[in-house]
């Protein structure tokens, strides 16, 4: 059992995938948790394995749903030390033939819901001189991503902003974090109709849940401003941050043809 210096936490996405192995880790842990997503059901499953977990049912995609998430981080009589902005979704397929109305909604979760949470949580934690945020982004938000564009775009926005707010609050007891997984065995595939991915891409580059999770976590406590699990993506993600503009665009194009 892992030992970590969070006392509370705060997970939203916490349903499935990456929210829920974490929620798991911490709880086995000691770790009092806040669960939330818009799946309320699903989330008190997993709060009835542990006595200090709470439910919090909110849709992030609307101003009711954020509002209640950052009055729950502001409320100073529970005090929450580690916020895990991991709700999010993507949407494959051509750009001119996805849902405007569904991509509206990507953008709201991936960037908006995320932007006010990680405010909420930055002005608590400098006021208190102690905390820990870990912004969930992807490995996708290093190159262009055809046919998951949007996607993309919204992950290379969390990683920005979030290794700025990891320069902004240095040296004043916070500590934020940008996990950056690689492909992960959730519920993203069904979601997002990248199922075939299953079967396109080999076993050796996917990654567990709890393997991400764990490795976030770690690296979050540790105060690292990027957290990408296993060898294979770190390789990935350096050589991404060396190469020129045309090189990365020409890889998407041969990605895109292997689908």
């Amino acid at each position: 059992m892992t030992s970590y210096p969070f006392r509370s936490a705060l997970i939203t996405g916490a349903s499935s995938g990456i929210g829920e192995a974490m929620a798991v880790l911490l709880g086995q842990s000691g770790v009092a948790c806040v669960l939330v997503a818009r799946r309320g059901d699903r989330l008190q499953e997993i709060a009835d394995r542990y006595s200090n977990f709470e439910v919090l049912e909110a849709d992030l995609t609307t101003d009711a749903g954020c509002a209640k998430v950052v009055a729950r981080i502001a409320d100073e009589q529970r005090p929450i030390d580690l916020v895990v902005n991991n709700a999010g979704f993507g949407s494959s397929g051509w750009f001119h033939e996805i849902d405007s109305a569904r991509l509206d909604d990507e953008i709201a979760l991936n960037i908006r819901a995320l932007t006010r949470v990680s405010r909420a949580a930055i002005e608590v934690m400098v006021g208190r001189k102690r905390g820990w945020l870990m912004n969930v982004s992807s490995v996708a938000s290093f190159q262009p991503a055809p046919k998951l564009a949007v996607y993309a775009a919204t992950k290379a926005y969390v990683t920005n902003l979030t290794e700025s707010l990891h320069e902004e609050v240095r040296g004043k007891g916070v500590k934020v974090t940008a996990l950056c997984p690689g492909l992960t065995r959730t519920e993203f595939q069904s979601v997002s109709n990248t199922s075939d991915y299953q079967t396109q891409f080999p076993e050796f580059l996917w990654c567990t849940a709890e393997d991400v999770a764990r490795a976030g976590l770690a690296d979050v406590v540790k105060g690292k401003a990027l957290s990408v699990p296993g060898a294979l993506y770190k390789g990935l993600v350096g050589a991404s941050s060396v190469l020129p503009g045309p090189a990365k665009r020409f890889a998407s194009r041969l990605t895109l043809k292997s689908r």
